[in-house]
């Protein structure tokens, strides 16, 4: 547990893979799109165009969606949630004030979670090892909620973004049967597919924001229920080793 993350740095690997992907797949779409388009090659640009409004929204979704995920994926790090110099200077003021205020102090101005949940669990430092282990429990689900808050956007953006993209086919297709019933049923039939076609643009845009988003999202939340979890296990043995340190003989005889 103490060493998930560089135990399976293919984790890591999945989720820039997966960053990478969210970025490229409309290029590559585009591409595709252009290789069965006629004479002129479609470019990604063209399909925006083609799109209409909604891919407006659509593509500040994607912006958003690609730097919230970023920085989510920085931040919920090992390394940033449980600096590699916290224990040390936990145990160092631990050591130097036997009331454990210091350490109180210590994890207060820690800045990551590992502060608070550590925190919760030296206020019961003399309740016995239960209580702590409960404490820092409580304080680490109470830490994964704020943590996994932090992630709504993600899942707001791949929840939304199918709509949008299904809104602007509605849209489209309103359109090109209008236009059919304005030319009195007149129209080609390769003008009413060209309305269609059109229209079916904003529905794969939408798809394609949405389906790397979603993977994305639940690649972070369960990063981050390892991280709270690795957190609360050395918590608890950091602070039931040093209880155990620094108890007495005399304390180990009224045991």
């Amino acid at each position: 547990m103490t060493n998930y993350i560089k135990n399976q740095p293919w984790k890591k690997a999945a989720g820039i893979f997966v960053l990478f992907l969210m970025a490229l797949t409309t290029s590559v779409l585009a591409a595709e799109a252009g290789a069965d388009s006629g004479v002129e090659k479609e470019t990604m640009w063209t399909l925006i165009k083609k799109g209409g409004p909604i891919m407006i929204p659509l593509g500040i979704a994607s912006i958003i969606a690609l730097a919230l995920a970023l920085e989510r994926f920085i931040s919920l790090n090992r390394d940033r949630v449980l600096p590699n110099g916290f224990l040390k200077g936990l145990g160092e003021a631990w050591d130097s004030d036997p009331s454990g205020r210091s350490a109180e102090q210590y994890c207060e101005e820690s800045t990551g979670s590992a502060g608070h949940v550590f925190k919760a669990g030296l206020q019961w430092r003399g309740s016995g090892h239960e209580a702590v282990a409960k404490a820092i429990e409580d304080a680490g689900i109470r830490e994964a909620d704020k943590l996994k808050r932090s992630l709504r956007g993600l899942s707001i953006i791949a929840a939304v973004s199918p709509l949008l993209g299904l809104l602007g086919t509605v849209y489209g297709m309103i359109d090109a049967f209008q236009r059919t019933s304005q030319s009195g049923g007149a129209a080609k039939t390769a003008d009413l597919a060209t309305g269609i076609y059109e229209a079916l643009v904003t529905t794969a845009a939408g798809l394609t924001i949405a389906i790397p988003t979603l993977l994305l999202y639940q690649f972070l939340q369960s990063r981050v229920d390892k991280i709270i979890d690795h957190i609360d296990e050395v918590g608890t043995d950091f602070i039931v080793n040093h209880a155990r340190e620094r108890s007495t003989p005399a304390d180990h005889a009224m045991a």
